[in-house]
């Protein structure tokens, strides 16, 4: 049991003693001065952490402090975090129920756990520690952050996003975002089990993936495009030679035969950078059989759409958008940024022929997130638009208990990939399975099949 005074402690409610703030900074002063850091350095995390555990034992022997047991282990574990971890973030990213960690300056910290955002009971010592911290995060990737650099984005080594904004642009201290991923690789069937999608879905793109389809997976900040892309990614054949192009690496394929490149920013001098669309350039030179894109979010989009045009098929990628059908203007948009001046009809005419399917993720008002909608593009119109068709789309119904709830309906008996899934001896199951969905919505009431084109 928790005790109540432990509850509020642990929301942020209450102060610790002045005693143990003293001791804190005593200590890690003391510390400094006393410990030999290249013998520190070259012993395992285990064994520094035990040795800075007697440390503070004997220094609080020293000065008679009136701490307990429980607190100075507290201490030691800080100490151990500030010289070979993140410090106060340290015990964030070891909480699973936590999705994502912002800092506002040293002294406020917020959490996302389980959809909601919320004040953590950490926080740094002073901005110059919270510099360092987030110096030492950046480094570890071949970044920097500092006055002349001070936007960054990079990675933790489990693959966690992160942003860094550090004075003089952020004015109230150095901000720093982490966007954390499951350490368990979570795929399709998995989603399907928290209620992402059905099982009739998971299988359609099982099957959509085996025949080669190219998928763009849509959606908002925070609607979980990465994970899904990440599900997606591990129903591509292990036999295949995948090619990835990520700003900062997020990917966690499981294949064995995989090549990861990660971009990376101009030096100090403003020389050396490497841009995605350098990156998905020089992965058409590498013999892909498939190239994934970790976010398409500028020029290197034309690259993209033309490797899709030139027999990478089952290439993967990531947009910005809360709609399915604003993926095909924002993808048009991108084109635009190129600087190639290509007609509307010939963009639209190259992205009809390049996009197969768009996966549309979102995250709901109760902080869940689902696949609400998977859109097949059906090719030109004659109006000379993007045509599309529903295969599947979520319906909310309600709320009830802080849930949102509705069903998944299918949208269609007979998607247009059919021709490709006979290639694989696929086409008869694809089809079961889209009328027993529409079997399925007929029983929850008529849906309206939602065919249209942009």
């Amino acid at each position: 049991m928790v005790s109540a005074a432990e509850q509020q402690a642990q929301q942020g409610e209450i102060e610790e003693s002045p005693l143990l703030t003293v001791f804190r900074k005593e200590a890690h002063d003391t510390m400094l001065n006393r410990i030999n850091l290249a013998s520190a350095f070259k012993l395992t995390p285990q064994e520094l952490r035990v040795e800075i555990e007697n440390f503070v034992f004997e220094y609080a022997q020293e000065r008679r402090a009136q701490i307990t047991k429980r607190e100075q282990i507290g201490i030691a574990r800080e100490l151990v975090d500030d010289m070979i971890g993140l410090g106060p973030l340290e015990l964030l990213l070891e909480d699973e129920a936590i999705s994502d960690i912002v800092v506002n300056g040293a002294h406020q910290i917020y959490v996302e756990k389980r959809g909601l955002m919320q004040l953590a009971p950490v926080k740094f010592r002073d901005e110059a520690h919270l510099l360092q911290i987030a110096q030492r995060i950046a480094n570890r990737v071949g970044r920097r952050v500092d006055t002349s650099s001070p936007l960054c984005d990079c990675r933790l080594p489990d693959g966690s996003r992160v942003n860094i904004v550090a004075p003089p642009i952020a004015l109230d201290g150095t901000s720093i975002s982490i966007r954390k991923f499951s350490k368990k690789a979570m795929d399709l069937k998995k989603l399907a089990s928290f209620g992402a999608l059905t099982d009739a879905m998971v299988r359609v793109l099982e099957i959509a993936s085996t025949c080669g389809l190219n998928i763009i997976v849509s959606g908002g900040t925070g609607s979980g495009k990465t994970t899904m892309l990440n599900a997606l990614s591990g129903l591509i054949d292990p036999r295949e030679r995948i090619v990835t192009c990520e700003d900062a690496a997020e990917l966690k394929l499981q294949q064995p035969h995989v090549v990861r490149l990660e971009s990376r920013p101009p030096n100090i001098e403003g020389k050396g950078e490497v841009t995605i669309r350098d990156l998905v350039k020089n992965a058409l030179r590498m013999r892909p059989d498939r190239i994934v894109i970790g976010e398409v979010r500028g020029e290197e989009c034309i690259d993209m759409l033309q490797a899709m045009n030139t027999g990478h098929d089952g290439s993967m990628s990531t947009i910005h958008a809360n709609k399915a059908r604003e993926a095909f203007i924002r993808l048009e948009n991108m084109v635009a940024m190129s600087g190639f001046g290509l007609p509307s009809e010939i963009v639209k005419a190259q992205i009809a022929g390049a996009v197969n399917l768009i996966v549309q993720t979102e995250r709901l008002n109760d902080g869940s997130r689902k696949i609400t909608e998977i859109v097949e593009v059906t090719g030109m119109t004659e109006r000379g638009e993007i045509g599309y068709q529903h295969l599947f789309k979520f319906v909310p119904m309600g709320e009830q208990d802080h849930k949102v709830f509705g069903r998944f309906d299918a949208c269609t008996e007979r998607p247009m990939f059919l021709d490709k899934a006979i290639t694989y001896g696929l086409d008869k199951e694809l089809l079961q399975i889209m009328r027993e969905a529409m079997d399925a919505n007929a029983n929850a009431g008529d849906s309206e099949d939602d065919s249209s084109d942009y």
